[in-house]
């Protein structure tokens, strides 16, 4: 089980690096303005409100990364326990309020990964 939680938790922070990087870094780029359903104006008008919450996307990967590398097991296993619900409050908000996807993207991901957590 921790081999699969600690799999599980990984691939949840790396998704998370990469929408960092979307949204700082190519959120006026096709590739990005595809990703998240945004026109070209759009996305000109809105890249610092993006970038900014792309850092708070590095935040949560980088909570997730803590939690693995912890040299508590404990302490590290609590931290990915609280990354992971803001991953999943985050996605059901981002569901209800903005695409229904981000629902599957990211909370389908980010609740099996705390199921294999709390199953660890």
């Amino acid at each position: 089980m921790t081999m699969i939680s600690t799999i599980l938790v990984v691939l949840v922070a790396v998704e998370h690096v990469y929408i960092l990087v979307l949204e700082m870094f190519m959120w006026t780029t096709p590739r990005a303005r595809k990703a998240f359903g945004t026109s070209e104006s759009f996305a000109e008008d809105s890249k610092s409100l993006a970038a900014n919450q792309g850092l708070y996307n590095g935040f949560l990967a980088a909570g997730l990364l803590w939690g693995l590398v912890h040299p508590a097991g404990d302490i590290g296993h609590q931290i990915q326990i609280f990354f992971l619900g803001c991953v999943l409050v985050a996605a059901v908000y981002g569901g209800m309020t903005a695409k229904r996807s981000i629902l599957f993207v990211q909370g389908l991901p980010a609740l099996a990964a705390l199921a294999f957590v709390l199953m660890a």
